[in-house]
């Protein structure tokens, strides 16, 4: 590691990364919250404030995309029963 580099900026953008190929929802999420984590991380550790505040409204977009994960709908259907199996057809 290099003097001056925030190394937080480079675990929040792998956990980006993480969570747009997660195929999990729960997973998904959980990156994404990752990633948010690590956004904050990098902007306690920025000294320059434009910077810090660039982190912290990617903190901010990380955690809105954590919570836009889509639920179950309740009105939704059941799946429908497989037909009967007509056995003289079988034979």
């Amino acid at each position: 590691m290099s003097f001056g580099k925030n190394p937080h900026v480079a675990k929040a953008t792998a956990a980006e990364q993480k969570a747009r190929a997660a195929t999990d929802e729960n997973a998904r999420e959980s990156a994404w919250r990752e990633a948010a984590r690590q956004w904050e991380r990098a902007a306690e550790r920025e000294a320059l404030p434009k910077r810090a505040a660039e982190y912290t409204r990617n903190a901010e977009a990380a955690r809105a995309e954590a919570d836009n994960a889509p639920q179950p709908e309740a009105d939704e259907a059941p799946a429908k029963a497989p037909a009967p199996i007509d056995r003289g057809v079988l034979n």
